[in-house]
């Protein structure tokens, strides 16, 4: 069942189980063209007339590698739009199928029957509501060359009317003698259906002559499965969650062929048999050839009380489990004891050499891989492997991770699945050190598998709060910008939709406001639209209402800040949206929060450097706040120079747009100087610059000689504090020649052209410094 690898990060497992060993060389040129494909369909493909269907493009010609991966790709991004871009098989001339697997997926019978009209090999349909009986019909149609069919958990394709009733005799499916005509079928696999009749099941098998595996699990009513007895190449046979497994032992005995046999249990109450080590016994020495046995969650393995038995040299062997006595010179080759009773994993002599069980942290990632489509056992082995991590004990961390994210790619809509997964996956990234951090690709599905279960369960706190605390473990936005629109609108919710006053609100607006800070101006846009400022502003009065000056009203306006910074769209919406209105009820209910203040001023600077918005501020209230903000203390110079920074701007535009009588643009001014002449020169600084082109248009107002004062000002202090981040930054933006022609120009007062030469100064001895440096280096 699992083969033992090579893998250097020393495991029994497989080496394709170890997600850092398999994730380590670069991605392939056939990936990088799906994924841009996938991104941008209309490479390949285009609408139909007057229909919402994709067809190829005429010329265009895939072969069956590159749309089973478009196909699956597809499943993985745009579930919603399966109908439309199924349509392109349509044409089976220029694309061919041959497996495919359609999990978590609400296609119709219409969709799938253009699929098997491709005449598959392999046909996967798991969790797929809508499909209908129709599918059976399809399936003998168009089957003749199918080897694989799974129909798995939530896709109830039985027609109720013909096999829940005991008047089956005179159905179609009677009367045909089938109910699929497959005669190249394999491998079936039919899960959890209950209340059939024990003849839907003798009807289904009855053509099925060459199968060779056999999953019933979760199914109900078999009776004692004696019509599988002519299935004589069956070598393998899953009974999952069967029950009355004692009453089905006598027809599983005359499976001679079998090699792989499961009988395991999720429930406990299910695996207690009488006799339970005399009925394994029986099974095991009426199957030879068995090489794995899985009797997880049940009794069969005894209590534990060694038994021995002489060989033919007279040698006595013993085993742990009484029933397996007979295979202890055979060991299996794959052994299921997880749960199982008595602590059957936990013991010495086990004749099997790979066990799954919860002993050590090998047996437990032998069980995950065992079990990835059982759900209910899934759940109890990712706690397990949560552990591991939590104490930092585990050792396999490339196979846990892989197991960790098939879990919940294959259980989206598992709530404990994705908590537990979620909470292990904390643990991985934070413990993980270059060798997860270096390969995009591992990022990149870890993010992705977040952000699904996240949107899946987006009311659960306990899984917001798992996402988001993973989240922040990477580097934003570096690390998730790939999937920037969708992980807004995952933290808007965070915002929004929590709880208020909650961990996941909290954490939610503090990673907004980390994106806001370090994205481009297009992605600020973005944001806008995706409605963060609508957001902010709901948070903000909320908070007012209830007089709260929290964390939560801090960080809303440090966010606008940041999604208003150059992005003249969103400043508009702060105005819109009443924005001016929320300023001035937080300053007049929380006048003394600096933090408060200094956020919410940055905020109105980048306002006001909007020429076509300046006039929205153009009023005698804001303007006296602003005149009045000039002489605050608060924060260091942070609130004064953002107030003078937001006069500065509206002067700029000259007397005639000076609208408000008091107070006058003369005596705003002159408080305005008064307020830059306290500063020290030398203050450190709360407030980052990407661009000083606002600054610099200042720079260049001669008939205000108080702008051009704020504005090189504010030039010299920067390039003298942090000369290493801002020096290359006046230079890059041409801001030395207009400085040069300030000292040059006979209208600046002496204190603008005295500072414009510091920062010709500060520049000059920066590169001068570099340049040593460099020296250094190079000697």
């Amino acid at each position: 069942m699992l083969k033992s690898g090579n893998c250097r990060h020393s495991s029994p497992l497989p080496v394709e189980s170890c997600l850092l060993c398999t994730s380590a060389a670069p991605e392939s040129l056939l990936d990088l063209c799906l994924d841009y494909i996938l991104n941008h369909l209309d490479t390949i493909c285009e609408n139909e007339p007057n229909s919402e269907n994709f067809c190829l493009r005429d010329n265009v010609a895939l072969p069956v590698e590159i749309c089973e991966r478009l196909l699956t790709g597809l499943l993985n991004r745009n579930k919603w739009r399966i109908h439309n871009f199924v349509n392109i098989f349509r044409d089976r001339q220029c694309t061919r199928l041959k497996r495919v697997k359609l999990r978590n997926v609400d296609i119709e019978d219409k969709s799938l029957k253009i699929l098997l009209q491709h005449r598959l090999t392999e046909l996967e349909l798991n969790n797929c509501p809508s499909l209908g009986s129709n599918c059976l019909k399809y399936v003998t149609a168009y089957g003749n060359k199918l080897q694989t069919l799974t129909i798995g958990e939530n896709t109830n394709i039985y027609p109720a009317d013909t096999f829940h009733f005991a008047n089956y005799e005179s159905s179609d499916y009677f009367k045909k003698g089938y109910i699929i005509l497959t005669p190249n079928l394999k491998r079936l696999t039919i899960k959890n259906v209950e209340s059939l009749q024990p003849q839907f099941y003798m009807l289904l098998l009855k053509p099925l002559e060459n199968l060779t595996y056999l999953d019933l699990s979760n199914c109900s009513d078999l009776a004692d499965l004696c019509y599988t007895e002519h299935l004589t190449n069956l070598s393998s046979l899953i009974l999952y969650n069967v029950d009355k497994i004692e009453h089905i032992i006598p027809s599983i005995c005359k499976l001679k062929s079998l090699r792989h046999l499961d009988i395991s249990q999720s429930k406990e109450e299910h695996g207690r048999y009488e006799n339970g080590s005399q009925l394994l016994s029986t099974i095991v020495e009426n199957l030879p050839k068995l090489v794995s046995l899985d009797i997880s969650g049940t009794n069969l393995a005894g209590r534990g009380v060694a038994e021995s038995r002489e060989t033919l040299n007279g040698a006595a062997v013993a085993s742990d489990i009484p029933g397996l006595i007979s295979r202890v010179n055979n060991p299996f080759q794959f052994l299921g004891l997880y749960d199982a009773q008595h602590d059957a994993c936990l013991r010495h002599d086990i004749p099997a050499k790979l066990i799954a069980g919860n002993a050590n942290e090998e047996q437990v990632l032998i069980a995950a891989l065992a079990y990835l489509d059982r759900p209910e056992m899934l759940q109890k082995v990712l706690n397990e492997l949560f552990h591991f991590f939590r104490f930092e004990s585990c050792q396999h961390v490339g196979q846990a991770l892989n197991v960790v994210l098939e879990s919940m790619d294959r259980h989206i809509s598992e709530r404990h699945i994705q908590i537990s997964g979620s909470a292990t996956l904390f643990y991985i990234v934070k413990g993980t050190g270059k060798e997860l951090h270096d390969v995009v690709r591992i990022k990149r599905r870890i993010i992705t598998t977040l952000l699904n279960g996240m949107f899946a369960h987006k009311i659960d706190d306990t899984m917001m709060r798992n996402g988001c605390l993973t989240l922040c473990q990477f580097k934003i936005p570096q690390d998730v910008i790939f999937q920037y629109d969708r992980l807004v609108d995952i933290l808007l919710h965070s915002v929004y939709g929590m709880q208020q006053e909650s961990f996941v609100q909290r954490i939610g607006i503090y990673l907004l406001n980390s994106l806001a800070c370090q994205v481009d101006g297009q992605q600020k846009v973005k944001l806008g639209e995706l409605g963060a400022i609508n957001k902010m502003l709901w948070l903000i009065a909320d908070r007012l209402e209830r007089g709260l000056c929290d964390d939560v009203l801090e960080v809303a306006w440090s966010t606008m800040w940041n999604v208003t910074d150059e992005t003249p769209p969103n400043c508009k919406k702060f105005l819109e949206n009443k924005g001016m209105e929320y300023f001035l009820k937080c300053l007049e209910k929380f006048p003394d929060k600096e933090e408060l203040l200094r956020n919410m001023m940055g905020l109105l600077g980048n306002v006001a450097e909007v020429k076509e918005l300046r006039h929205y501020l153009m009023t005698p209230e804001y303007v006296t706040v602003f005149s009045d903000l000039l002489d605050s203390g608060s924060d260091g110079i942070e609130v004064s120079y953002n107030a003078a920074g937001v006069l500065s701007h509206m002067a700029s535009d000259g007397p005639e747009v000076w609208t408000v009588q008091y107070p006058s643009r003369e005596t705003v001014l002159r408080r305005m100087v008064g307020a830059i002449e306290r500063w020290d020169l030398a203050s450190q600084r709360n407030i980052n610059y990407r661009s000083f082109e606002p600054i610099l248009n200042l720079v260049k107002i001669y008939d205000t000689p108080e702008c051009q004062y704020w504005a090189v000002w504010a030039l010299a202090n920067l390039t003298k504090v942090y000369p290493s981040k801002y020096c290359a930054l006046v230079e890059n933006e041409g801001g030395l020649t207009l400085l040069q022609e300030i000292i040059s120009h006979p209208a600046p007062p002496a204190r603008v052209k005295q500072l414009a030469a510091v920062v010709h100064d500060n520049c000059k001895r920066f590169r001068i410094n570099c340049t040593e440096s460099e020296l250094l280096l190079d000697g």
